[in-house]
């Protein structure tokens, strides 16, 4: 069985795993560890740090460090298309990132990015047995926060992606420079700018919620 990964905005840390803070070279991490199962969250113990502080780097070397062979990143999306709608689970096969990190600041070295094909089909095999609907397909496209997109960036990048995100991208290129496939579940929480029609405050809680337990039934799968 291989040891997984995975990474994730976890506000509550199922009863069982041991707490360790691994030392890189980037940072320190903070992991949870059960048997063959990594768990990182991706802010560490601050969820309301800016997804553009998060320290990508550090993260994905600690998971290297913990001989992580695969890793799986859950992410919350919003959508740049109609047809992608809030609720949406998505497993993105591609993505979109101008501004991507990288560990080759020294050696003159590059990589393909790709999202892993084998590490997809176990999230839709896991999917289809928990009866869970996913989009199987998505491009996803990683923009850098804090701030909202204007309107007009919108207009621009929707045509590029399906998706938008802060941290899907980096995680993906930093884990393939390892030599860890990755794959990421996507869930979407609301529309973009001018795209769809406004969802309600009340039932945007609603669906982040429910998008909250599908994640999490399919995460428990992965850790049993």
């Amino acid at each position: 069985m291989q040891t997984i990964g995975i990474i994730w905005g976890l506000e509550k840390i199922p009863k069982g795993y041991s707490q360790e803070i691994v030392k890189t070279m980037y940072g320190n991490v903070l992991l949870f560890k059960k048997k063959k199962v990594i768990l990182l969250p991706r802010q560490g113990k601050n969820a309301s740090i800016p997804t553009h502080r998060i320290n990508h780097k550090a993260n994905m070397c600690a998971l290297n460090l913990g001989g992580v062979e695969a890793i799986f990143g859950i992410h919350r999306v919003i959508s740049l298309k109609e047809a992608f709608r809030p609720g949406n689970l998505i497993l993105p096969d591609d993505y979109v990132n101008f501004l991507p990190e990288t560990f080759f600041d020294v050696e003159h070295k590059s990589i393909t990015p790709e999202i892993s094909k084998q590490n997809r089909e176990r999230i839709k095999k896991m999917a289809k047995k928990l009866k869970i609907v996913l989009k199987p397909k998505g491009i996803y496209v990683q923009i850098r926060g804090a701030r909202k997109n204007t309107k007009a960036e919108i207009s621009i990048v929707k045509k590029w992606g399906d998706v938008l995100g802060r941290s899907m991208a980096s995680e993906a290129t930093l884990s393939q420079e390892l030599g860890i496939p990755y794959a990421s579940l996507c869930a979407v929480e609301d529309y973009a700018s001018g795209i769809g029609k406004k969802v309600a405050a009340k039932r945007l809680l609603k669906i982040s919620q429910d998008n909250l337990k599908k994640c999490e039934r399919l995460a428990k799968a992965f850790l049993t």
